[in-house]
């Protein structure tokens, strides 16, 4: 089959589309990506994704507005995406789409007497498959919350198919928004594999560069202005006394936990520390990468050998992570994800064609192990496209 895989991610910066042939199943399965591109959002509406996805006031009105609104976005880049891989629509089997995620909360808390999670992914995937003329799965995460899971990370079953290996521990590192790890041990059957969010991926330091620059630069390009910083170590180990890092797994976070009001507590504290705005931005950079690594030496290394963290998303640009992260880890290999073949922009919107396939062919996608769910769940929900 090829399938079209849709990704938005934590930071909303745009739709990030990947084209891929599959064949076979599990653990024969045969995936390749053909391609990849990305579809930019119109400021206005970026915006409010933003705005919503931080706890901004919406009415029921506008929130169905923005889920039908966000389903004809992620339609017209599927099909910008098959024009500029020269694949007629018609030639596309199936479309996997993440979707937007605007609420998430992994973890139960009490809501009218009951405790209860939840999560919210917006951008209509029947909206998809009636533009496009392609069947779409799309909502994934709600199965595997209704089985007791926390409904992420379900990246990491895709990882297990494409890295595991029976002579090196890897970990899959993913720094998007969000930063989350999959642990695969040497040689490991999928109920072996861990996967949890680590903490912030380039949501955090986005949200100063742009703060800093009055939206000018979105992100910090080559990490130049936190390389122009100085390094300011008080402020780091401040940032580093984040409660959330201390949690154990499994656990997920997003946009409510790390938005702005964690940002606005980031600048109170750089107005502590007497940081000028690069060495903010220097500070938080420096605070994203020991976040990864801390989190490995907390609940990782210790009873786990690894020998590679491969790294993709957009974080896998940023020279100054990269560094710092391989610098905390000796004796572990650090490289980019295209080194095996899957560019880092393509990684998560390649894995969401794979969980679309899986889904399709009524098998589970989720992992048990990375998730917390009591069992595995065949994840989404199929839209089925209209006759042609």
């Amino acid at each position: 089959m090829l399938v079209l895989g849709i990704m938005s991610g934590t930071s909303a910066d745009g739709v990030e589309v990947a084209l891929a042939r599959i064949a076979g199943a599990p653990p024969r399965l045969k995936a390749k990506l053909l391609g990849h591109t990305s579809v930019g959002f119109p400021a206005a509406l970026r915006g409010e994704i933003l705005r919503v996805a931080e706890g901004g006031r919406v009415t029921a009105g506008e929130l169905s507005q923005l889920h039908f609104r966000l389903g004809e976005c992620f339609a017209e880049a599927a099909l910008t995406a098959c024009r500029r891989f020269r694949v007629a629509a018609s030639r596309v089997a199936l479309i996997g789409s993440h979707g937007q995620t605007v609420y998430h909360q992994g973890r139960r808390t009490a809501c009218f007497g009951r405790a209860t999670a939840s999560t919210l992914q917006i951008g209509d995937p029947s909206v998809i498959a009636a533009r496009t003329g392609i069947t779409t799965v799309g909502d994934f995460r709600p199965a595997d919350i209704a089985l007791g899971g926390q409904g992420a990370p379900l990246v990491p079953y895709v990882d297990y198919l494409l890295y595991r290996d029976a002579k090196r521990g890897r970990v899959a590192l993913n720094l998007g928004g969000i930063g989350n790890v999959t642990v695969l041990p040497r040689g490991a059957r999928a109920e072996q594999v861990t996967a949890f969010d680590t903490g912030p991926g380039n949501m955090l330091i986005d949200a100063l560069v742009q703060q800093f620059t009055r939206g000018r630069e979105r992100y910090d390009k080559d990490a130049r202005m936190a390389m122009s910083g100085r390094s300011i170590p008080a402020l780091v180990d401040e940032l580093l006394r984040d409660p959330y890092l201390r949690l154990a797994p499994p656990k997920s976070t997003g946009r409510e936990y790390y938005g702005r009001a964690y940002v606005e507590k980031v600048l109170a504290a750089g107005r502590r520390h007497g940081a000028k705005p690069a060495d903010l931005v220097r500070a938080a950079t420096i605070f994203t990468a020991l976040s990864v690594v801390d989190a490995l030496h907390r609940f990782v290394l210790p009873q786990t050998k690894i020998d590679e963290l491969i790294v993709s998303g957009g974080g896998a640009r940023n020279p100054l992570v990269l560094g710092q992260i391989a610098a905390a880890l000796p004796g572990i290999a650090v490289f980019p994800s295209s080194r095996l073949g899957i560019a880092v922009d393509a990684k998560e919107a390649y894995a969401f064609a794979l969980l679309a396939y899986e889904t399709w062919h009524r098998r589970p996608g989720n992992l048990p192990s990375a998730t917390g769910a009591r069992g595995p769940a065949i994840l989404g929900k199929v839209c089925y496209a209209p006759g042609r």
